[in-house]
């Protein structure tokens, strides 16, 4: 089959090398000059950060990608995996703080407990309720394809209830600091708690399973692993090239329009917000993108505070340091995510936690949430919740269009390393081989 795939985003990699080592015919099409979208590195000054996701959870779905469609993940970073000791720390307003370890029930038991007798337990009481969660989940949406039209009963039934996080954590949690904590993940991805759908929370039993990776050099290199998985397959890669449009006869895809003619098809996936192609825009109208945080990239020079991989200020804004960046000697890489009232300099608002660091920028770039989604040409942040009914009325993996598929942050149970990668596989499935 002649496949084409539109973005190249880790979803649109992910999918395309798939489907080449399936023996399918593909050209990946990608609107930016360079591939990996919210995935690539960003550089200035010889100063090197993350673009946006800086860690993954449940690396098995890494793994499984490069395994099934070439070499092992750690033959091609040359060693493992890095875990993160501690995934992030939380601090609040009244000074008090935690850092959250991950993949040990009893190491987050202990660690809670530094905020007071018994919210150790507290925690992980909530934490298990999301065990039956997962196993649904996995079984009936994270690893097998789905059809909205004919869902597993106990997936529909999960789908169905009208819990919202914000109400789950309002009755698991009479110290608010530990509601903090379990909604933070949904909140930095830009979701108002009061729509987001409680069994969303399942996040914070998967930092507790399986903990937090990051990639030694960066997730950037994910992007330039794919990219060369992708030249090895033989897939044709257009960069610079925007789709204008899907060519749909008699209710099935023909030919993927492109600015400079149509590229005659058998299948599609599509790898972008589907909002942007005329033929699916009506079919997700009822759901809107999530917005990506303010964010600002800094170079600094000096003495800096010793942070932990990712450090969670709770306050109006919510900042969010990220300390995974390379730097030259004598430098330190971090990155700034900004949410909510933010009124004045992101390093203003952060000095007021303490944490000044506004002499010892000798790089920096700012990107607002406008610039980042044209720049990744959408937003990895996924689809906005607008209550339980959003998952229903979005994309994935297939589509009321015969022989379109979606990956992607759009089409997966929410945004992420793991989701969008393992996106690719279901869509992997249901094309089959060639």
């Amino acid at each position: 089959m002649r496949i084409v795939v539109i973005g190249g985003g880790l979803g649109g990699l992910a999918s395309a090398a798939r489907l080449a080592k399936n023996g399918h015919q593909v050209v990946l099409v990608e609107a930016s000059a360079t591939l990996g979208g919210a995935l690539g590195a960003v550089s200035e000054g010889g100063y090197t950060w993350d673009g946006s996701a800086s860690s993954t959870l449940v690396p098995a779905a890494l793994r499984d990608l490069f395994r099934k469609s070439g070499r092992p993940l750690e033959a091609e970073i040359g060693g493992e995996l890095e875990p993160l000791e501690i995934i992030s720390e939380h601090r609040f307003e009244d000074r008090s703080s935690v850092r959250v370890p991950g993949g040990s029930r009893a190491a987050q038991i202990e660690a809670f407990d530094e905020l007071g007798a018994g919210t150790g337990e507290a925690w992980v009481r909530h934490v298990d309720t999301y065990a039956p969660v997962w196993d649904v989940l996995r079984r009936s949406y994270v690893e097998a394809p789905w059809d909205q039209q004919d869902l597993p009963k106990d997936l529909d039934s999960l789908f169905s209830t009208r819990e919202t996080l914000h109400k789950r954590l309002r009755r698991d949690f009479r110290d608010d600091r530990l509601g903090l904590v379990a909604g933070y993940r949904a909140v930095a991805e830009g979701h108002d708690l009061r729509n987001v759908p409680a069994w969303v929370g399942v996040t914070t039993y998967l930092e507790q399973c399986f903990g937090a990776w990051r990639i030694p050099g960066g997730m950037g290199r994910l992007v330039d692993l794919l990219a060369e998985r992708l030249e090895t397959r033989g897939v044709t890669v257009l960069t610079g090239t925007v789709t204008r449009d899907l060519v749909v006869r008699d209710g099935k895809v023909a030919a993927v329009s492109i600015d400079n003619g149509d590229i005659d098809v058998d299948a599609v996936v599509v790898a972008i917000d589907p909002r942007r192609l005329p033929a699916l825009a009506r079919v997700v109208e009822r759901t809107m993108p999530a917005i990506p945080p303010v964010v600002a990239h800094l170079g600094l020079v000096g003495e800096v505070p010793d942070l932990p991989a990712e450090v969670v200020l709770h306050a109006d804004p919510m900042i969010v340091i990220r300390t995974g960046g390379t730097a030259p000697e004598g430098g330190t890489a971090w990155t700034l995510h900004g949410r909510g009232k933010l009124a004045e300099d992101i390093l203003d608002a952060l000095a007021r936690h303490k944490i000044d660091v506004r002499e010892q920028v000798v790089a920096r770039v700012d990107l607002s949430p406008r610039e980042l989604v044209e720049q990744w040409h959408g937003s990895p942040c996924g689809v906005l919740w607008q209550g339980r009914g959003t998952v229903r009325y979005r994309l994935g993996p297939t589509t009321p269009i015969s022989g379109v598929y979606a990956a992607g942050a759009h089409a997966a149970p929410g945004s992420g390393v793991p989701f969008v990668a393992q996106s690719a596989a279901l869509v992997a499935q249901l094309i089959g081989p060639a």
